[in-house]
């Protein structure tokens, strides 16, 4: 998927710096992006290399973090919050019982060690256009994707 398509379908977003926090539902949990009932918050999020980045569910549906295979750089692991080997993988575990779920109040983390654009979604609301980006720099502290 091209730039400007992802971001049209994406919708509006926000960028936020790594060292940002927000407070989960709860006020007890410190996370990066947090998951309103279809969206990612913020959709777009800047870090530098060998940051950890955390996801917390903030919403009362269950969600995914799925990377899409051919939206990240070829030299990064994949990640899902199911910890499969694929997107295929991912779909299959959801389809097969919702697998790698987020329930409401829980967290997933991965750790970006390669520069890039990382594009993800949420399995079950992706027809609703949860989608997500980080984009891993040394120049952390500039707009991605602009």
């Amino acid at each position: 998927m091209r730039r400007r398509a992802f971001l049209a379908a994406a919708g509006s977003s926000t960028v936020a710096l790594a060292g940002c926090f927000g407070a989960g539902a709860s006020g007890d949990a410190d996370y990066d992006i947090g998951m309103s009932t279809s969206a990612f918050r913020p959709v777009e999020y800047a870090v530098a290399p060998g940051t950890t980045v955390r996801w917390y569910n903030t919403s009362k549906s269950s969600h995914t973090v799925t990377a899409l295979d051919d939206e990240i750089p070829d030299e990064a692991d994949y990640f899902t919050s199911g910890g499969h080997d694929s997107q295929a993988a991912a779909v299959e575990a959801w389809n097969g019982g919702h697998g790698g779920a987020l329930e409401p109040s829980q967290s997933y983390e991965h750790t970006f060690e390669v520069p890039g654009t990382y594009r993800y979604y949420c399995i079950p609301h992706e027809a609703a256009g949860m989608f997500g980006v980080v984009e891993v720099t040394e120049d952390a502290t500039r707009t991605p994707l602009d």
